[in-house]
């Protein structure tokens, strides 16, 4: 709710300083009083484009300051909370503007750019005219006023959160899905690596061991003739065996008489020809081994050669391998299991995805009937401001999947006919100047009686209409500022004898200098200005009659 404006050499204006409060707040004047410039005061506050003829005639600069309160709850409060700027109930904006077209914005003493002022100033005030019905022409704000005539809020938090949570499970199952063709990749290239090593079956130590079979194999027929040399050895003359065994004969002859001086050489000789037959049977058995399998040497290459390639692309040693390999079955598993993922976030999206649907059908429900109520309370306010042949229509058309949000799975857009038997059409492109103004207050009435959260202001909305429209007019910009802020510049007398406060603009000075001047009016006030209206410069005693019998209709 505006609390207080200041204004500083903006055009005709020198100095005015107003105070507002809730409810009806009309401004009057004659025409080129100012009443305008205000409006463009307040204007230039909430962020609108600043043009530096706007500064009054032999000034520097000229500034503006427009105090609010606001709630706690307040989209306006919210909204300076994530900029940072403290607003405890209060919110002081001033903008000034110099000749040279440069200017400064603050608010709570807080400096901001002029885009952020508008974002602001949108929360704050809401301005209608007959060339400036911003939220009616912006068909995106068309649902927004259905959805607060039907109270929707509960539907809208549930599909904005069911949006949510489709949005979030989306974007994860993407995330994998992304992914999912470099780990198809890997995971190919992992069974391929793995499967090798599985045919493989490198074993620990394997390389040495191979090594030295393949060193023993390589000089098999150096070692065979070593073998055959020594067997000969063994063998040449009597043999060594013969002796030793006949050495021992002569100890053992001896031996019970020798009173043990024997028994050590007669073990050692027992011992030789133990060691001696089993170097003999190794030689044998090596001798065989050697000549048994002529392919060996070959087949333990060709292993040898094939551990060692696998051992280098994968830039280990041989003995490594095992290890390589329980590595890779992990993390074949680990993109199996990623696989397995993949597969439950697609269940959750899919589960999200219904779930939002069915949100946004339930949504959809409440605006069909939201939608046939809105018509009947704004064509119930046409009649009375003379448009009874006029229609109203709330046309709910399909968003295509792609483009639902979470405010839902449709577009609200007003039509009206202002014609008789001719097709409907968007309310910006059918509807005059006039007829805008009254479909707008018409809706607003309708849609939003009551509303605190913004400061509600009207530019001349009866111009063009009549007496009785007026009244009705008015009627109704008296029944919408109950419960909130409603600022109406008129030059309608039935308006103004609605009006809870009344504030006169007026010109003052010679030709050399003028200004305009803002006096909030007390009852003798109000009835003179009446009369004026009424009567013009000339105020007659009939003009005054007349302006108490708008009083006490206005206030009746």
């Amino acid at each position: 709710m505006l609390v207080s404006l200041g204004i500083r050499d903006l055009a005709v204006i020198e100095r005015i300083d107003l105070d507002f409060r809730g409810g009806l707040t009309v401004l009057t004047g004659e025409t080129g009083a100012g009443k305008s410039i205000l409006l463009d005061a307040l204007g230039l506050a909430i962020g609108r484009r600043a043009a530096a003829a706007l500064v009054r005639p032999g000034c520097g600069r000229a500034s503006v300051s427009a105090t609010f309160s606001v709630s706690a709850d307040a989209a306006a409060r919210a909204l300076l909370d994530e900029r940072g700027i403290d607003a405890d109930g209060e919110v002081v904006i001033r903008r000034s503007l110099g000749a040279d077209g440069r200017g400064r914005a603050f608010v709570n003493d807080a400096p901001v750019g002029v885009a952020f002022l508008a974002d602001l100033g949108e929360l704050l005030v809401e301005v209608h005219g007959q060339h400036d019905q911003r939220g009616l022409l912006k068909p995106e704000t068309h649902r927004a006023i259905l959805d607060a005539f039907g109270g929707h809020d509960a539907e809208l938090r549930d599909t904005a959160a069911c949006y949510r949570d489709w949005r979030e499970a989306r974007r994860a199952l993407e995330r994998v899905t992304a992914d999912e063709e470099t780990s198809r990749e890997r995971r190919e290239e992992l069974a391929r690596d793995a499967g090798e090593l599985e045919t493989l079956a490198p074993e620990a130590g394997e390389d040495e061991a191979l090594a030295a079979m393949r060193s023993r194999l390589s000089n098999a027929q150096k070692i065979a003739e070593a073998l055959t040399a020594a067997m000969a050895a063994l063998e040449e003359g009597n043999g060594a065996e013969a002796r030793l065994r006949r050495a021992s004969g002569e100890l053992d002859r001896v031996r019970e008489v020798a009173a043990g001086a024997v028994d050590e050489p007669l073990a050692a000789l027992d011992r030789a020809l133990l060691e001696m037959n089993e170097a003999a049977d190794g030689m044998a058995r090596a001798g065989r081994e050697l000549a048994a399998d002529p392919d060996a040497l070959e087949r333990l290459e060709e292993r040898l050669f094939a551990l060692r390639a696998v051992a280098r692309r994968h830039r280990v040693a041989v003995d490594g391998l095992p290890d390589v390999r329980r590595r890779l079955v992990a993390e074949l598993a680990a993109l199996d299991d990623g696989k397995s993922v993949l597969e439950r976030l697609g269940k959750v999206e899919a589960a999200a995805a219904e779930a939002f649907e069915t949100a946004c059908a339930r949504l959809s429900r409440s605006r069909s009937e939201a939608a046939r109520d809105l018509d009947r309370a704004v064509s119930a306010e046409l009649e009375p401001l003379r448009m009874a042949t006029a229609r109203f229509s709330t046309s709910l058309r399909p968003l295509a999947p792609h483009e639902r949000r979470a405010e839902g799975a449709e577009r609200a857009v007003f039509q009206v006919v202002t014609t008789p038997g001719a097709p409907p059409g968007p309310l910006s492109k059918i509807a005059s100047g006039g007829e805008l103004s009254r479909f707008m207050l018409a809706i607003k009435v309708a849609a939003q009686p009551g509303d605190r959260s913004r400061t509600l202001i009207f530019d001349e909305i009866d111009a063009g209409v009549g007496g009785a429209v007026s009244d009705a007019v008015g009627k109704r910009l008296h029944r919408l500022a109950r419960g909130g802020q409603v600022l109406v510049v008129t030059h309608a007398p039935q308006v103004a004898a609605r009006a809870d406060r009344h504030i006169r603009l007026a010109k003052d000075g010679d030709g050399a200098s003028v200004a305009a001047t803002a006096t909030p009016l007390d009852a003798a006030g109000r009835r003179e200005e009446l009369a004026r209206m009424l009567a013009g410069a000339r105020i007659t005693e009939a003009a005054r009659a007349a302006a108490d019998s708008l009083l006490r209709t206005g206030t009746g």
